[in-house]
């Protein structure tokens, strides 16, 4: 770990940093648990409330229509109240949420309390990554960025093994009555443990300084650069503000900026259609078509969940080594390639063996080196300053809306078109994604938040000897 040893002579306080980036990431661990948790308890909960198969998928989607919401409304709030505020309140919406789901005696008091606890993760997956954005040196701010993706994956691999254990631990009659309580109910564990950390996180300087409090925001700073370029820093975000007052969403649909909406939110998109979140929630039964029987489709889930876990650490590391671009290039072509060679092996009768396996396990670990952190990491950064959290909470509301149509489609695509067509039709959508990124994405490796966001200006303003060509780095 890099560390600062004189933040007098303006030296990056890194410890300091990742120890706060570290705890706002925390909500990606929530993220995480509650998109696994419910892979667990699904089955048992169908016995308990003899639920039909449009209710057990609304008990597993349910929560991504709180997600929405929760991302529609995050910027308004963490705009007019701070992020680390709303942040505490999404915490306690989670909490209130685990109980919720852990303790109905019906069916729709569990799906409310599910929506209640979407409505937290949405904000989180919002705020989190944006409050990193916000409060990261430049040069290291993708990989506290990216924090937030490692502590979803973790979430999710650790939660199989909760759910493991948990099921493990009494008869099957027990099981349906109440293993899959207890499933929904730990999560008020990290749920309790991240509210009480983020007593000890500041808030975000720059939306301090946006209130105009730059006061309150300098010994933010001054902990984070020292002293020299902690006063720059004040100066070059006041300046951004100073531009123009108003945060208005039409700002957005301005020349320039709205090409940052479009690539900020098309890429949002382009994540969840190029097929991951159907891997992931639907990855055993997509094994069974490979004829694994259950117990086998089991393991190769959890070797799913390690897979996505390695190589975003991976993500990482090379995040602020060899840049945003480099790696969602790299990455959805990677991933239409294992997309094209998993459809081929359906189509021809070869799905059988190791191959398919193989290749999903290179699927995901493509796009956990790519379009999973690197999309959060983008859409927390590429906004200007005094539009980012409503401009980073519509990107997030469609990337849950895609994330919602995904998961809805996938299980009639497979037993209608067939998994040949289904992964083919994924594949094109990382085609996509790649020639998305090579001409529209920038690349923002290395340059503050008021950097680019004066480069997006210097495009409105038709500046071609301040801004290079769209197909090269920012």
């Amino acid at each position: 770990m890099e560390t600062a040893t004189s933040n007098k002579n303006g030296q990056v306080s890194i410890r300091f940093v990742t120890l706060i980036s570290i705890i706002s990431a925390l909500g990606g661990l929530l993220f995480g648990f509650d998109t696994a948790v419910v892979s667990g308890a699904v089955g048992f909960m169908e016995q308990h409330f003899e639920l039909s198969k449009l209710q057990v998928g609304w008990a597993v989607s349910s929560l991504i229509i709180g997600c929405i919401v929760g991302a529609a409304v995050s910027g308004i709030l963490s705009d007019r109240f701070g992020r680390k505020k709303v942040l505490i309140a999404a915490a306690v919406l989670f909490v209130i949420s685990s109980v919720g789901t852990a303790l109905p005696e019906t069916f729709t008091w569990f799906v409310i309390a599910r929506i209640v606890g979407g409505i937290g993760i949405g904000i989180t997956s919002t705020l989190c990554p944006l409050y990193n954005a916000e409060i990261a040196p430049a040069k290291y701010r993708g990989r506290l960025v990216a924090l937030n993706q490692l502590a979803i994956v973790s979430g999710i691999f650790l939660t199989y093994f909760v759910n493991l254990w948990i099921s493990g631990s009494g008869d099957e009659v027990w099981a349906v009555e109440s293993a899959w309580r207890w499933m929904f109910g730990v999560g008020a564990v990290p749920g309790i443990l991240f509210l009480v950390l983020l007593a000890f996180v500041p808030e975000s300087p720059r939306w301090l300084i946006k209130q105009g409090r730059p006061a309150d925001a300098l010994p933010i700073l001054l902990k984070i650069h020292g002293e020299e370029l902690a006063k720059q820093e004040v100066v070059d975000i006041k300046q951004s503000f100073a531009q123009e007052e108003s945060g208005s969403l039409r700002q957005l649909f301005a020349p320039g900026l709205r090409i940052a909406l479009f690539a900020g939110v098309g890429l949002a998109i382009l994540q969840q259609v190029t097929g991951i979140n159907a891997v992931m929630y639907y990855a055993p039964e997509i094994f069974k078509e490979t004829g694994a029987g259950t117990n086998a489709s089991l393991v190769q889930t959890i070797l799913v969940g390690f897979i996505n876990f390695v190589f975003t650490i991976v993500a990482l590391w090379l995040i602020d080594k060899v840049g945003r671009k480099a790696l969602l290039l790299a990455g959805s072509a990677s991933m239409a390639v294992c997309l094209l060679v998993i459809g081929i092996a359906f189509q021809t009768g070869h799905a059988a063996g190791p191959l398919v396996l193989i290749f999903i396990l290179l699927y995901v670990a493509s796009f956990a080196v790519s379009l999973g952190p690197v999309v959060w990491v983008i859409i927390s950064e590429i906004f200007p300053n005094r539009i980012r959290g409503k401009a980073t909470a519509i990107a997030a509301m469609a990337l849950w809306a895609a994330d919602y149509v995904v998961s809805q489609t996938f299980p009639p695509m497979l037993s209608s078109a067939g998994p040949a067509a289904t992964f083919w039709i994924y594949g094109s959508m990382a085609v996509l994604a790649f020639f998305f990124t090579w001409r529209i994405v920038p690349e923002t490796k290395g340059k503050s938040l008021e950097q680019i966001e004066a480069l997006w200006e210097a495009e409105a303003a038709g500046d071609e000897a301040k801004l290079k060509p769209r197909t090269e780095a920012l």
